[in-house]
């Protein structure tokens, strides 16, 4: 009996262990070919402001981060650098500076959706039509999947 336990007992941790990898290791393994640096610096060049990512956040930890330039055009925003790997990040702007879980949990109402996050070395993400980036402040990347803050950057 007590062998059946230990069995199914290290069964279930191996599959419980292999799931986690799973959901952390997917979305490295389907994301599309980050975008080329040259074509980053091109998208960035008509920045209207810039501001930076760093690791040094009260939310960031060794699995949600982000580091590098985001630059924010009336039509794109574009980030030069890289964002720890996970699935559904969200890019938001938003009116006030938030750093970790509970303080976006206070601006996600006033915050404004503005694309899906796909690649983890650079992104570029079309701002939606009707978006007026001067009214905001800050640039927010948040996983949808886990409510999981990654990273911010204050523009303005």
């Amino acid at each position: 009996m007590g062998r059946w336990i230990v069995l199914v007992g290290s069964h279930a941790a191996a599959a419980a262990v292999g799931f986690a990898l799973g959901i952390y290791l997917l979305p490295i393994l389907t994301a599309p070919d980050s975008p080329d640096e040259a074509v980053l610096a091109q998208s960035a060049k008509d920045a209207l402001f810039e501001a930076e990512f760093t690791r040094d956040l009260a939310g960031s930890d060794f699995l949600h981060w982000g580091e590098g330039r985001v630059s924010v055009t009336p039509s794109q925003i574009v980030h030069e650098g890289a964002l720890a790997p996970g699935p559904d990040y969200k890019l938001y702007l938003a009116t006030a500076f938030a750093e970790d879980e509970a303080g976006f949990a206070r601006i996600r109402d006033d915050a404004v959706y503005i694309g899906d996050i796909k690649t983890f070395d650079g992104f570029l993400v079309d701002v939606p039509a009707g978006v007026d980036v001067t009214a905001y402040t800050t640039v927010i990347v948040w996983c949808e999947s886990f409510s999981e803050f990654i990273t911010a950057a204050q523009y303005q």
